[in-house]
C-alpha cells in the first residue's frame, strides 16, 4: 500500500513514511566509489564519474542558509539557489547566486522568505528570466529578471475550478486537495508557454501560455496512470531523438511519469524512492531523489547510475524522524542526505541542492 498525502502539519514524518514504505528500486550499477583522505571523493564509473564537492557556493557571513530548496544555471554558468527562508525575517534574501567558481554574486527575493521553493532560468528572445514558486503562507508564482525585479506575480488559477474560495486573494498557510502550493516548472518548447506543477496541493499540472494566462489543467490525486501523488518537479523532455514531451516526478507513488505537450499520458516508469524533480543534458536526465540519491537515466530510460546509493546510510538518514538533517556534524563525504533538487550546467556538470537545515549545494564535476 503506498504512503497516502499528509495532513497539515505532518510534512517531515510523511517524507520519513513515504521513505521507509518504499520497496523497490530501480536496478542499477553500484557507483559509489568515494575515497576519503587527500584523494578526492569520486561517485560514478565508466562514463559517469564525478567529482564531489560539498558546500560548493557559500555565503557571506551577513547571511545565512536556511534550508536549500532548488538550484538553476544560467548560459553564463551563474548558479541561482533558492531556499525556504522564515516567515519572521522578512529582510533576508532567499535567493543567491554564484559565479561559475562558486563565488557569491548578489542576493534578492526577500519577498519568498518562508515559502521559497522552486525555481528555473529560462532564455526568451535573448534575454533570461527567473521563474520563482513560493509554498506553505506564499501560494504563488512569479517571474523575474536575473537581478530580482518583478516582472509579473500570479496566484492560484481559479479559472481551473480546482480551488477553494479565496485561495487567489487571501492565501493561508492551509493545505489540502483545494489548495494551492506550487511546486516546479517546465517550459513549453514552442509556443513561449510553461506548465507549473501544483504539488503539495490540487496534485495536478497546469498550463500557461507564454504571457502567464492560464490555458488548462491534466492530472489529480490518485495512483493510476495520469494520476499523481504529489507531482513535485517536471520537465519537458526534449532529449535527442524523442518527441518533445512532460516528464512529471510523481514523488509518493514513486515513478516518473511521461505526458504529451497536451497532458496525454504516454509513459510510466517507476521503482525511485522519492523522485523530486528532473533536468536532461544531451541523453542524460537526471533526477534528484530524496532518499540520499541522485540517478541518471539513459536515452532509452534506463538506469545508468545512481550516485551515492547506500542503503545502509540511507536507514541513518532516516533515523529518529530524519533528525540527521539538522546534524552537520555526522555527514559523511561523497554522502547525500536529501537532494531536492539538481541541475545540469553546459559543460555536463551537476549541481544538488538538499532539504537540510543548513543548506547544502554540491557540485559534481564531470570527470569523463
Amino acid at each position: 500500500m503506498k504512503t497516502r498525502y499528509p495532513q497539515p502539519g505532518s510534512r517531515r514524518t510523511f517524507l520519513g513514511r513515504a521513505m521507509t514504505a518504499a520497496a523497490g528500486t530501480v536496478a542499477a550499477p553500484n557507483v559509489l566509489t568515494a575515497k576519503k583522505g587527500d584523494a578526492p571523493i569520486v561517485l560514478g564509473e565508466g562514463e559517469h564519474r564525478y567529482e564531489v564537492t560539498h558546500d560548493w557556493a557559500r555565503l557571506p557571513d551577513r547571511y545565512r542558509w536556511q534550508t536549500s530548496h532548488n538550484v538553476a544555471a544560467d548560459k553564463d554558468g551563474n548558479l541561482y539557489v533558492i531556499h525556504e527562508g522564515r516567515a519572521d525575517q522578512k529582510d533576508h534574501p532567499s535567493i543567491f547566486v554564484f559565479d561559475p567558481d562558486g563565488k557569491f554574486v548578489r542576493a534578492f527575493g526577500s519577498q519568498f522568505q518562508g515559502g521559497g521553493h522552486g525555481l528555473e532560468v529560462r532564455s526568451e528572445g535573448g534575454e533570461q528570466f527567473l521563474y520563482v514558486t513560493g509554498f506553505l503562507h506564499l501560494k504563488n508564482f512569479a517571474k523575474l529578471t536575473l537581478t530580482g525585479e518583478e516582472v509579473w506575480e500570479k496566484r492560484a488559477p481559479m479559472a481551473s475550478g480546482r480551488y477553494a474560495e479565496g485561495e487567489d486573494t487571501d492565501p493561508k498557510n492551509v493545505w489540502g486537495r483545494d489548495r494551492f502550493m506550487p511546486t516546479n516548472f517546465a517550459f513549453h518548447p514552442e509556443d513561449g508557454g510553461f506548465y507549473l506543477a501544483d504539488g503539495y496541493g490540487a496534485h495536478c499540472i497546469h498550463r500557461y501560455d507564454k504571457d502567464g494566462k492560464w490555458l488548462s489543467a491534466f492530472g489529480a490525486h490518485g495512483e493510476g496512470d495520469g494520476q499523481f501523488n504529489l507531482p513535485h518537479g517536471l520537465w519537458v523532455d526534449a532529449r535527442p531523438g524523442r518527441e518533445p514531451s512532460v516528464a512529471v516526478a510523481d514523488r509518493v507513488n514513486a515513478r516518473l511519469q511521461w505526458f504529451d505537450l497536451e497532458g496525454k499520458h504516454l509513459e510510466t516508469l517507476g521503482g525511485f524512492i522519492l523522485p523530486a524533480n528532473i533536468d536532461t543534458h544531451g541523453e542524460l536526465m537526471l533526477v534528484p531523489d530524496l532518499s540520499a540519491r541522485v540517478t541518471l537515466l539513459g536515452k532509452d530510460n534506463k538506469v545508468v547510475a545512481h550516485l551515492g546509493e547506500d542503503p545502509a546510510w540511507r536507514e541513518e538518514v532516516l533515523k529518529d524522524g530524519m533528525a540527521l538533517r539538522s546534524h552537520q556534524d555526522r555527514w559523511v563525504a561523497g554522502k547525500f542526505i536529501h537532494p531536492h533538487d539538481a541541475c545540469f550546467d553546459a559543460e555536463g556538470n551537476i549541481f544538488v541542492a538538499e532539504w537540510v537545515a543548513t543548506g547544502r549545494v554540491t557540485k559534481l564535476r564531470k570527470l569523463s
